[in-house]
């Protein structure tokens, strides 16, 4: 029996030939009613694109992630890990449209969040809270498009969601490991890169009310702010290290991990092995720092389940624009140890 071709999937169908190569190469947009009509006509003549036909009965979304510093290979890692998770979706042909901002003003980040959110079904972001970021996300939410704000949440009164850790469990936490791991008391000193992200000034205060409530005998420095630069941060470990002989302890609540490393191996192994470290990322150089056991614990965003519960919350609000409520997704975070590092 002669296999259906394309002219008779169109005739079958009442449909012209263009219209069934669009389904078929993923050409214009065709009506969901057009779409359903082509496929049945295809299964019921057995027509041997079928398969094609029926991804393309799925919903397509354009969905856009604003990630910050392309440099840095922690943010490269999320990304890439966002488009696998989208790849992976089998209920959504989900565009996965990522853009990167270097330049972490807050004029630049509206800019470019816009931008995004001209072309996108919904918004994901990474960013330091601003009243400048909030307008915007007002403005696109005002246009249907919501945004969800990612590892950091935001104080933006209409953006659609939140997806990230708990930040409060997670600096206690941190504060928990170095209690119990330093050998002798001593100087306890956290660092943040930015005033402005939610997710690192919670993590601190609750690193201090550990460190107040169950290790009074730690003398625990006030917050210094290295900007997520591993030469600042660098600069500041070397300072702290050759002016506190008692330093023990080091929270690295930011994205410099690297700098604070670079400064560790400058010492002696009897030095390094005094100081514990407790960060909150796991790039590439955490990985290394931890295989050396100057890293004590990550405790970190775990890269499979994060994007897999972004993509949901962000197509959940595509269904449901008009939804009052900001839906919060608590992930679970990762402990790692030099002993449970995996390479």
């Amino acid at each position: 029996m002669k296999r259906p071709t394309i002219a008779d999937l169109a005739q079958a169908a009442g449909v012209s030939m263009s219209t069934v190569n669009r389904l078929l190469h993923g050409g214009a947009t065709v009506r969901s009613e057009t779409v359903e009509h082509v496929v049945e006509t295809a299964e019921r003549i057995g027509f041997y694109g079928l398969g094609t036909l029926r991804e393309r009965r799925k919903p397509h979304r354009n969905l856009g992630f604003l990630m910050q510093r392309s440099h840095r290979p922690l943010y490269q890692l999320w990304a890439a890990q966002i488009v696998a998770a989208a790849a992976r979706r089998t209920d959504t042909v989900i565009k996965a449209n990522v853009l990167f901002e270097d330049d972490l003003a807050p004029e630049a980040v509206a800019t470019n969040l816009l931008s995004l959110g001209k072309d996108s079904d919904a918004v994901a972001v990474i960013t330091a809270d601003h009243p400048l970021v909030s307008q915007v996300i007002d403005e696109l939410r005002a246009t249907r498009v919501p945004v969800v704000a990612y590892i950091t949440d935001l104080s933006a009164a209409r953006r659609g969601g939140f997806v990230g850790t708990d930040n409060w469990k997670a600096g206690r936490t941190a504060a928990w490991f170095i209690r119990q791991t330093v050998r002798e008391r001593g100087k306890v000193f956290p660092l943040i890169g930015s005033h402005r992200y939610q997710c690192q000034n919670i993590s601190d205060a609750s690193f201090r009310s550990y460190m107040r409530e169950h290790a009074p005998d730690f003398d625990v420095s006030d917050t210094l702010l290295v900007h997520e630069d591993p030469g600042k941060a660098h600069e500041v470990i070397r300072k702290l290290i050759d002016e506190n002989p008692d330093l023990m302890g080091i929270f690295v609540n930011d994205g410099a991990t690297s700098g604070v490393l670079g400064a560790m191996r400058e010492l002696s192994p009897e030095r390094q092995r005094k100081i514990r470290i407790v960060c909150r990322d796991l790039g590439p150089e955490t990985r290394k720092g931890l295989s050396e056991g100057l890293i004590t614990a990550s405790i970190c965003h775990p890269f499979d389940k994060m994007p897999q519960e972004l993509i949901d919350v962000m197509l959940r609000l595509v269904e449901c624009p008009d939804t009052p409520s900001i839906e919060q997704r608590l992930v679970p975070f990762e402990i790692l140890t030099p002993e449970s590092i995996w390479t």
